[in-house]
C-alpha cells in the first residue's frame, strides 16, 4: 500500500521545551494584565471622588484588558491560534454578535426604564408628598 502525500495530515508538533516556554510567556502576560486590572480597580475604590469621566475611562481600560486576557487564553490554552482562519472566524463572528446583542439589550432596557419613569402617571400620583395637616403624625410613622 502506497502512502499518498497529497492528503498528509496537518499536525502541530512542538518540542516540549517550546510549548513550556510558550505557556510561561502567556502566564507572565496574563499576570501583568491582571495586576494592571486590579490596580485600576483599587484606584477606583480608593478615590471615589474622581470625576465620572475618569471612572468610565478606567472601566473601559479594564474591559479592553479583559478582552486581551480572553484572547490569550483562547489562543494559547484552547489552541485556537493554531487553527486555520476559517475555523477562527467560525468562533469569533458569533461571539462578536453575542457581545452586540448584550449591548443592544442593555441599551433597550435602559430606554424602557427611562421611558417608564418619565411617563408613568401611577408613579407620579402615588409618590408625591401630601401636605402636612395640623396634628398629623403619619408622616413620621407614629399614626395610622
Amino acid at each position: 500500500m502506497e502512502h499518498n502525500t497529497q492528503f498528509a495530515e496537518v499536525t502541530h508538533a512542538h518540542a516540549p521545551s517550546e510549548g513550556t516556554a510558550r505557556i510561561w510567556k502567556t502566564f507572565w502576560i496574563l499576570l501583568v494584565i491582571t495586576i494592571i486590572e486590579l490596580s485600576l480597580g483599587l484606584t477606583m475604590y480608593l478615590f471615589p471622588a474622581m470625576p465620572s469621566w475618569a471612572h468610565l475611562f478606567i472601566k473601559g481600560v479594564i474591559c479592553i484588558l479583559s478582552l486581551a486576557k480572553a484572547f490569550y487564553i483562547v489562543s494559547i490554552f484552547m489552541h485556537l491560534g493554531d487553527e486555520i482562519r476559517n475555523m477562527i472566524m467560525t468562533i469569533v463572528v458569533p461571539l462578536m454578535l453575542f457581545v452586540w446583542f448584550i449591548g443592544a439589550f442593555l441599551w433597550d432596557g435602559n430606554a424602557y426604564r427611562t421611558m417608564r419613569n418619565r411617563y408613568d402617571k401611577y408613579k407620579e400620583e402615588h409618590t408625591m408628598e401630601r401636605p402636612i395637616q395640623k396634628g398629623d403624625t403619619t408622616q413620621h410613622g407614629f399614626g395610622g
